[in-house]
């Protein structure tokens, strides 16, 4: 027996039919004798819905009025899966993010957690309760409603098993695991028994949508046993766990993770001068976009062509900030680019092999895919592509890695 958080994503809990088969789950596990809290997303395709709704009234609706629609999604969940644990005879009760005081600071639909008052929760508990939480919102220091941005009910569910000291954290979704790369991009993709929390991460921030990169590094500081399982098929999962010295044979590279929301800004004939880099970046920051991969490139004649990207959607207000920095420092040109995507190898194998750069880079080499920028950290290589190309050079890295799975032999299941 034991303390688990188990979250359900929008497609687990996407119609009453399927609630029904998580209220079934979730009662296997009341009877086994676990204390359960569960988190929930809204059912799939409501948030979607409700943000399309907001943009036939306001082109740029308000923050903050944005948080109090969309958090409702959450609670027509919670609220149904508790009916339907009753039905079951399952004692449960729903909270929303702010019952909870789940307190976060005031970025209204990008909101970070500060801290979780468990003092209602291990009441709750206690009295034999299931307890239902909506995901992915919190409430801040003046009573506003909250979002934490997509995907963050895996937060949701993290930090509550972090502040309740929760024997496991099981991310149950659409896939039964987490893999190589996107099995939808390359047939050979192969789940992955165990993966460590500094690959996971990177996975994640590299554009693999099976976690939050948020809800990662949650567990990671606080060391929340996370699994990562289908929420209808019977299997182990992945196991995402802190790295194990005692391994012997540590892959080179755990996966191949892409992402298609990228854009780069590029800002053209900057003076070279000290503290350049800062007057264009201090701007974005300031506007609350976030920049990931830099280039700076000096010419002969003293200047400077400066090249960023940040998420596709921040590309219109991003370039309208840098054409007023471009402006005040007198460069040449602004310039944008939608057309990019970002493919990164990683693996913590590579602290201890040399040569991965040069196998990715001759990997592409060999298919015609010309790189635009290239970041790395101690266990992640990123190029930035077209986008066009991105399929195609997933597919060949995971070919030169030697990450597809074993062929079954003749004749077995």
């Amino acid at each position: 027996m034991g303390l688990i958080v188990q979250k359900f994503g929008g497609t687990s809990v996407g119609s009453i039919q399927r609630i029904g088969q998580v209220a079934d789950k979730v009662a296997r596990f009341r009877a086994e004798g676990h204390d359960v809290v569960v988190v929930v997303s809204a059912m799939s395709g409501e948030t979607n819905r409700l943000i399309a709704l907001a943009e036939e009234v306001q082109e740029r609706p308000e923050p903050r009025e944005m948080d109090v629609l969309i958090s409702t999604g959450e609670q027509v969940t919670t609220a149904l899966l508790s009916m339907a644990l009753h039905k079951r005879g399952v004692k449960a009760k729903s909270y929303t993010g702010s019952q909870v005081r789940i307190l976060t600071d005031d970025s209204h639909t990008k909101a970070r957690i500060r801290e979780i008052d468990n003092e209602r929760l291990h009441a709750g508990l206690e009295a034999g309760f299931v307890l239902v939480v909506a995901g992915f919102q919190g409430v801040d220091e003046h009573g506003n409603i909250t979002t934490l941005g997509r995907g963050g009910s895996d937060t949701t569910a993290v930090a509550l098993a972090a502040a309740l000291k929760a024997d496991e954290c099981q991310i149950y979704t659409d896939v039964d695991g987490v893999y190589t790369t996107d099995p939808r991009v390359v047939d050979g993709a192969r789940r992955l028994d165990r993966i460590t929390f500094e690959e996971m991460l990177e996975m994640a921030s590299m554009g693999s949508k099976v976690l939050q990169i948020r809800a990662v590094e949650f567990a990671g500081k606080y060391q929340v046993p996370l699994r990562v399982l289908h929420s209808f098929e019977e299997g182990p999962g992945t196991l995402i766990t802190l790295e194990d010295a005692n391994q012997m044979e540590t892959p080179t590279i755990a996966g191949i993770a892409f992402n298609r929301d990228e854009a780069k800004l590029t800002i053209l004939g900057v003076p070279d001068m000290p503290g350049v880099a800062y007057k264009i970046l201090g701007p974005i920051g300031e506007a609350n976009i976030e920049v990931d991969v830099i280039v700076q490139n000096s010419a002969d004649d003293n200047t400077t062509d400066f090249s960023f990207t940040v998420s596709r959607s921040d590309l219109a207000r991003a370039k309208e900030v840098l054409q007023g920095v471009a402006n005040e420092i007198k460069a040449r040109e602004v310039r944008g680019d939608s057309k990019i995507a970002k493919v990164s190898v990683v693996g913590v194998g590579m602290r201890s092999h040399a040569g991965v750069a040069s196998q990715m880079f001759g990997a592409l080499a060999e298919v015609g895919i010309n790189i635009q920028m290239i970041t790395t950290s101690e266990i992640k290589i990123s190029v930035i592509i077209e986008e066009k190309f991105l399929e195609l050079a997933v597919r060949s890295l995971h070919s030169s890695f030697g990450l597809e799975r074993e062929p079954k032999e003749e004749g077995t299941a």
